[in-house]
């Protein structure tokens, strides 16, 4: 369990991420992905697996209490770094215990329901932690840079006027609220990448051959709705990030220190839940007790009764 500075020091750490509910932002002028703490690469490294140990000390204690659950959002453009940041970042968890969900273009029986259905069905159950690599946000960020794909959702006419995306930031808001009223916490991290690094991540997957499969013609198009990427996140930021699910602006163009801070915000959520082992009642210890002494008695002769307190007096 963490001590009261270690938690002070996580507080302190992401507290600059956090967009402040009801502010404007302005990406461009408001972060700056290149941005990493004065923090060296060899100290990065160092933090990231204290995180990586605390998070799975953390989680055990999340499934054994069930009674909470965790929601991690990941949203990002094109090579922003969440898969990396997955893998890095739950690489010491139990996997029974992670769910993580990728959500590409609606499937046929997605578009018949609402556009949160798709998106419901994947939340995490009490004790477990879900990842949404792309997420419900993709609702006024994809589908608010590309309009056509409105006309894929089904929607009445009535449905579509001008207060469309206004209406679906309150709708998500509302539906946040719902989750963690129930006990669901959530974890919104946008990946902040500069256009730069984007290109160069990009010119990486083109020029090694082991990084191909991950580059398609499609990345080049979506590049040039730069502009409008940035105002829709900017926009959405602004919107939803509220005093029960912030959103929390990460530094993407240095990966390792993107993966710090995803670490450092998943471990900040669950030490503010703060889940504890469940104790049990007398009747339960009582059968405890009885059982302790039969399997002691199926002791071999000369061996010690209770051969795991002898380890730990030693």
């Amino acid at each position: 369990m963490a001590d009261k500075q270690t938690v002070r020091r996580i507080a302190e750490f992401i507290e600059p991420l956090r967009v402040k509910p009801g502010s404007r932002v302005r990406l461009a002028k408001d972060f700056d992905p290149g941005f990493k703490g004065g923090m060296k690469k060899r100290e990065g490294v160092e933090l990231l697996r204290t995180g990586v140990e605390l998070l799975a000390e953390y989680q055990a204690r999340l499934a054994a209490q069930d009674t909470h659950g965790v929601l991690m959002c990941l949203q990002a453009l094109d090579a922003g770094g969440k898969d990396g940041t997955i893998r890095h970042v739950m690489s010491g968890v139990n996997p029974q215990g992670v769910h993580v969900s990728s959500f590409k273009v609606p499937s046929i029986e997605e578009l018949d329901h609402d556009y949160l259905w798709r998106y419901a069905a994947r939340l995490p159950a009490r004790g477990d932690i879900a990842i949404f690599n792309r997420s419900h946000y993709e609702e006024v960020l994809v589908v608010r840079v590309h309009p056509e794909n409105l006309d894929r959702q089904k929607l009445p006419p009535e449905a579509r006027g001008p207060d469309l995306w206004h209406d679906r930031y309150r709708e998500i808001n509302d539906w946040e609220r719902h989750l963690t009223d129930n006990g669901f916490r959530l974890v919104k991290v946008f990946l902040n990448l500069s256009k730069e690094e984007q290109r160069r991540r990009f010119l990486k997957r083109i020029d090694l051959p082991e990084k191909n499969w991950k580059f398609s013609a499609a990345d080049i198009r979506e590049r040039g709705y730069w502009d409008d990427y940035q105002k829709a996140f900017s926009e959405m930021l602004s919107a939803t990030s509220t005093p029960w699910a912030p959103w929390y602006v990460v530094p993407a163009d240095h990966k390792w220190f993107a993966r710090i801070c995803a670490s450092a915000l998943l471990v900040h959520t669950l030490m503010d839940i703060d889940p504890q082992y469940p104790e049990v009642g007398k009747k339960a210890r009582k059968a405890l007790r009885a059982a302790k002494r039969d399997l002691e008695d199926e002791a071999p002769k000369g061996a010690a009764r209770d051969p795991y307190a002898a380890r730990h007096r030693r």
